[in-house]
């Protein structure tokens, strides 16, 4: 077994490899950026070493740079994680030239899967099933064209080299093809350096079923089970389970055969993940077909690791260093149920953008054998532009106790309920974050049903986005009191600074001669998205009833209160009886709570400051950056005439593409940034003048 070894990564996936090498006494050496100069899998490490500037490509990417590392610390062997460098067949060879063990499989076995097409040729040699479709070489239009039409439609144009839905097009009918086939190359060419599509029928309902696979050097080959990661967004997976629900015990040796026939078709050592698409009669005995293998570690292997009691890092590692499998598939058990949810730092309600940041509150749910946070970040921590905006995730497991057929389900509806009260205790303050929306999501209708796949999202937009709803009079409560309790905390620390502290004129307690002690405060309910109406205010009044109670008056109703508020910062609220729990982080004016497990975003209106109206997008001429990132097109030129919702720009952040739209029909007067120059979050864009409304006679 290894020494040392040196992680080709950072965030959660470095801290993850790094437990695991620490319970088996192998030493760690982390590799870091500017930008993670203080990151949290830098702190774990037992050493860790600089390799260059915050851009990936020269840092993260640079495979020379973590070669000289390694070989300067010691290290014997390199486990790259996922993504940068994983899937890299050159970094995979480079690395044993260097005399160095790269945790992951042969390079040959890299270079096979690393195209769509080439992959596919390779399946079907192997009998592995795969979806109708052109997996071929020719590459002009023509062709293209007249295979598509053989095809049959709806199919899909996908890049041959690509991922994460870049170089992707869903085409309804024939007369669609040839643009959307022009738009997929562009992109692909852009995103891959090469033009090279594939063409697939389309799947009505598609569901996406990954198998997992481990191979050794001495020829053996077992998978590990199902995930089920049909509940997608933007092509990109958000909430995984394992095992696939109605999965019946003879589909699964199916696919897991077909599988393992992938794996061993290519040569296979190590973990790797088998991807397969099947349609919306699957589990009535429909086909299923062969969609991709990633030659790595994948983001969701915590929830095979539970429901198999196994470590697949540490199995990645003994693998690695020469030893056979630890069991044989004979020995290999599904135990209850689990589900993983990626925590984002997104904004759901503006297309899931990426969301840039201090973490200024991250509080966790305890952790046991049934619930499992695995982060690569902590609170105080820096969110910047230059890397995948996720900050942990959520993997929770529980068993059923029914007897026959009803036990998969009932162990499901056992994970679901710890994932919803995981999900409500989860709190992230000071980026935008998906936590609300994943705590919908996992109730929705068809998510607790297990009628997954891949249009779930879309299916359930309107559970998943409802519109807006009145704050609830708890929440303007518990601002208010927290507002309170936070003016007298501030008052008490200046008067015990003061020559005087026991003067009258520190009290922050609202005392008047001959009237009640009566405070007043304002709030102003934050919209979910740019395009909601006008944002709830409230002014709530609180007059001092005794000792910690208070009478609070809002909109005309009267609430009697209690309030207590702990080391920790947490609030107990006692609102006409009920109690409560709560927490309010301030951060200036703005203000965000968490009660009945779900958060508020609020903005304390300061009776010194007048409330400004709030700026529409585009309203005074300009367009600005949602976010800090590198401008990757230019879709419009000065002085031209756009109509609304017309695309303008794209923007790269975060491993994700936003297009800047024109708010109205109008024209693009100035163009501020080129392409590949980097942009701040708020900077001006474009200059843009809205097109004057058409001008009505008055009546006669």
């Amino acid at each position: 077994m290894f020494n040392k070894i040196l992680i080709a990564n950072r965030g959660e996936i470095a801290c993850r490899v790094i437990r695991t090498a620490r319970r088996m006494g192998i030493g760690t050496v982390a590799v870091y950026s500017d930008a993670d100069a203080g990151a949290r899998h830098v702190r774990l490490a037992d050493e860790a070493r600089r390799i260059g500037p915050a851009p990936a490509r020269e840092s993260y990417l640079a495979g020379d740079r973590i070669i000289a590392a390694a070989l300067a610390s010691g290290a014997q062997a390199i486990h790259p994680g996922y993504g940068f460098l994983s899937e890299n067949a050159g970094f995979c060879t480079a690395c044993e030239a260097a005399g160095l063990v790269f945790i992951g499989p042969p390079a040959a076995a890299i270079q096979a899967m690393g195209s769509k097409s080439e992959a596919k040729k390779l399946m079907q040699r192997a009998g592995v099933p795969l979806a109708p479709g052109y997996h071929g070489d020719e590459q002009s239009p023509a062709h293209l064209q007249a295979q598509a039409d053989a095809i049959g439609y709806p199919l899909l144009i996908k890049a041959a080299a690509g991922g994460g839905g870049k170089g992707m097009r869903r085409v309804e009918r024939s007369a669609d093809f040839a643009a959307a086939l022009a738009a997929c190359q562009r992109e692909a060419a852009a995103s891959f350096g090469s033009a090279h599509v594939l063409l697939e029928r389309y799947l009505t309902r598609p569901r996406h079923i990954e198998i997992q696979v481990f191979g050794d050097h001495h020829g053996n080959y077992v998978h590990l089970f199902e995930r089920d990661c049909s509940v997608q967004r933007r092509h990109q997976k958000v909430l995984e389970e394992a095992p696939a629900p109605g999965m019946s015990a003879e589909r699964r040796a199916e696919m897991g055969r077909a599988a393992v026939e992938a794996a061993r078709a290519v040569g296979y050592v190590g973990a790797g993940t088998v991807e397969f698409i099947a349609g919306e009669d699957f589990l009535r005995g429909g086909p299923f077909y062969f969609m991709e293998m990633n030659t790595r570690l994948q983001v969701e292997h915590p929830v095979t690791e539970m429901i198999t009691g196994l470590d697949l890092v540490e199995w990645q590692l003994r693998v690695a260093a020469g030893e056979p499998l630890p069991l044989a598939q004979s020995g290999l058990r599904i135990r209850g149920h689990a589900l993983e949810a990626r925590i984002y730092a997104e904004d759901p309600a503006r297309g899931f953008l990426p969301a840039t940041g201090r973490l200024q509150h991250l509080a966790l749910p305890a952790q046991s054998r049934h619930v499992r946070l695995d982060a690569g970040v902590e609170q105080g921590d820096e969110l910047g532009p230059h890397y995948d905006p996720m900050i942990a995730k959520l993997i929770v497991w529980d068993e059923g106790t029914a007897a026959g057929a009803g036990l998969a389900e009932d162990s499901r509806a056992r994970a679901l309920a710890r994932m919803r009260q995981a999900l409500a205790d989860l709190q992230v303050a000071g980026v935008a974050n998906n936590v609300d929306f994943l705590g919908r999501l996992v109730a929705s209708p068809s998510f607790a049903a297990g009628d997954l796949d891949t249009g779930l999202i879309e299916r359930e937009q309107a559970w998943l986005f409802p519109a807006a709803e009145p704050v609830p009079d708890e929440a303007w409560c518990v601002a208010a009191l927290d507002e309170l309790l936070r003016q007298q905390t501030e008052a008490a620390a200046l008067a015990s600074r003061s020559a005087e502290p026991a003067s009258p004129w520190h009290a922050c307690d609202g005392w008047r001669m001959n009237a009640e002690a009566c405070r007043r405060f304002g709030f102003r309910a934050q919209p979910a998205s740019p395009s909601e109406g006008d944002a709830e205010a409230m002014q709530i009044e609180v007059t001092n009833r005794g000792p910690a109670a208070y009478l609070l008056r809002l909109a005309g109703r009267e609430i009697r209160a209690e309030v207590a508020a702990s080391a920790a910062g947490q609030l107990a609220v006692t609102l006409n009886g009920i109690r409560l729990k709560a927490k309010v982080i301030a951060d200036g004016e703005h203000r965000t709570l968490f009660l009945l497990g779900r958060s508020w975003q609020l903005s304390f209106l300061s009776p010194l400051q007048h409330a400004g109206e709030r700026r529409e997008e585009g309203g005074d001429g300009h367009l600005r950056a949602p976010m800090p990132g590198k401008v990757i097109e230019v879709l419009a030129e000065e002085e031209a005439s756009v109509g609304k919702g017309a695309p303008l720009l794209v923007l790269e952040a975060m491993k994700m593409e936003h297009t800047i739209v024109a708010p109205a029909a109008g024209v693009v007067k100035r163009l501020r940034y080129r392409v590949g120059e980097q942009v701040e979050e708020g900077a001006d864009l474009l200059d843009f003048a809205p097109a004057s409304p058409p001008q009505t006679e008055a009546a006669p």
